[in-house]
């Protein structure tokens, strides 16, 4: 889901709507350029970019998707994908069901 609206979400406001939302936050920062490799989980995963950039590959489907500030993605459980940090760095919060 892209941000839609003025000021992005701050990080208060992000872990509150995850814990109301029954999720477990956490935070990670990443450097520019910084890949990770395909993976996938045997749970469902929400991550919202807090600043910078990431680019999500789904390697199943070719999708590529572009998270900024304030984006949220949904993946479902046992969803391959793989993360490309921006060139600005990323700092991220996820959560998986609690």
């Amino acid at each position: 889901m892209r941000w839609r609206g003025g000021q992005h979400p701050t990080l208060d406001a992000i872990t509150r709507l995850m814990h109301e939302e029954h999720l477990r936050p956490y935070v990670w920062v990443n450097a520019p350029n910084c890949r990770l490799p395909v993976r996938s989980h045997g749970y469902a995963k929400t991550i919202f970019c807090v600043q910078g950039s990431l680019e999500i590959v789904i390697p199943d489907t070719g999708q590529r998707l572009t998270l900024g500030a304030g984006d949220r993605l949904d993946l479902p459980r046992g969803m391959r994908y793989g993360t490309i940090v921006g060139p600005s760095g990323a700092q991220c919060i996820e959560g998986s069901p609690a």
